[in-house]
């Protein structure tokens, strides 16, 4: 038989691996007592036709499902990997949210072109078809499109059998939170209520600015060292299973290239140099907690608009204490000296210069005020 979870949490803890936290203590054992409940469960569903026909009815119930909650870097993405890895059962999924999202998506476009009576249904069981327990990391939603169908595609995961265990940035009442046409989301919310133990990791530590205390967050020039450290800093923070973000801000769809753990990745001309726009810059800011924005040129006249959208972007990430990592292809104040925005853009250095250290994203915000305001509301102040 396999350790159990507190078995390997232990271990790592002990051999010094991860600080004595009693928060992911407290985790832990929860997820012990499913580990545990799931100990020889098959889903009805995952059975063969004749098994499921002639299956014990005494067979018990499915249990609980397990949403876990808390502040970024509290360690709930690295807790999940390792109830994953302690399951026994060989019948689980290990997914990112958003790209079991787009998954569905996908399917359904396909299901629906087919004259399908029920796409959802038939996407659910081509992507699920046998899988006892599926591991959500970083449910969020943001897409009016995933808000109007989530709530369906969870009761057809319940009714397969499924157990779901996810994590999240947000206690359930704050999901989807502001969006549009909430009050038809407020019954998925309200599932979860009743299908999941919710529980929250209420560390009072951001181990992820634990692995960044002391470090320099700007590496310049551009070239294979920053590459290397910009590579390193993933690797440590974004865990498993990077996938695509997707906001959807003002009906628009904002794409980041990889996200995961909280961990946003981008290229500099993937977010400065397409259409995007101060409040676009808004809503990367309030779904991300870092964001490694890489290999930003020198700017000049002759890239004068992805230099004023770069601007806005650091201005939005600044106010939102967003942590911010960068590859360059100068230090802050060499970045932008030729051209009509070079003498606004020494405030934008400067700031630049205070984001690189670790220590600056938790640092007391310097507007009381506009730090209890909600993001959709602040707007970057004008250079």
């Amino acid at each position: 038989m396999s350790d159990t979870l507190s078995d390997v949490y232990n271990v790592a803890v002990n051999a010094g691996d991860l600080r004595p936290d009693v928060a992911q203590a407290e985790a832990v054992s929860q997820l012990q007592v499913l580990q545990n409940a799931l100990a020889g469960y098959e889903p009805p569903r995952a059975k063969s036709g004749l098994r499921r026909l002639f299956r014990d009815k005494s067979n018990a119930p499915a249990p609980k499902s397990l949403y876990l909650f808390g502040g970024v870097g509290r360690g709930k993405s690295m807790l999940m990997d390792m109830f994953y890895g302690a399951l026994e059962t060989p019948d689980k999924q290990r997914v990112h949210f958003h790209a079991f999202m787009q998954a569905i998506h996908d399917g359904l476009q396909i299901a629906r072109a087919s004259g399908i009576d029920d796409p959802l249904e038939t996407v659910v069981a081509d992507l699920c078809d046998g899988t006892a327990v599926l591991c959500f990391d970083e449910l969020q939603i943001t897409d009016i499109t995933d808000a109007m169908i989530v709530g369906r595609l969870f009761e057809k995961l319940f009714a397969r059998g499924v157990v779901i265990v996810t994590t999240s940035n947000r206690h359930p009442d704050a999901l989807y939170k502001d969006g549009l046409n909430r009050k038809l989301f407020l019954p998925f919310i309200e599932m979860i209520k009743e299908r999941f133990v919710v529980h929250e990791v209420a560390s009072e530590t951001d181990h992820r600015q634990q692995t960044l205390k002391g470090q320099n967050l700007f590496f310049s020039p551009l070239g294979g060292q920053a590459d290397a450290r910009v590579d390193a800093l993933w690797a440590q923070l974004a865990g498993e299973a990077p996938a695509p973000l997707v906001i959807e801000n003002k009906g628009r769809m904002i794409e980041i290239e990889q996200f995961s753990n909280g961990v946003a990745r981008s290229d500099f001309a993937a977010l400065c140099a397409t259409a995007l726009g101060p409040s676009d810059f808004l809503a990367i800011a309030d779904a991300v907690s870092v964001l490694i924005l890489e290999h930003i040129p020198k700017l000049s006249r002759a890239n004068a608009n992805e230099a004023k959208r770069f601007v806005t972007l650091i201005d939005a990430l600044y106010e939102a204490r967003v942590q911010f990592i960068a590859s360059a292809d100068a230090e802050p104040d060499a970045l932008y000296v030729d051209g009509d925005g070079a003498f606004e853009f020494q405030r934008t250095a400067s700031r630049l210069m205070e984001m690189r250290s670790a220590d600056w994203a938790h640092a007391e915000a310097l507007n009381t005020t506009e730090a209890a305001s909600p993001p959709s509301e602040k707007m970057p102040p004008s250079s």
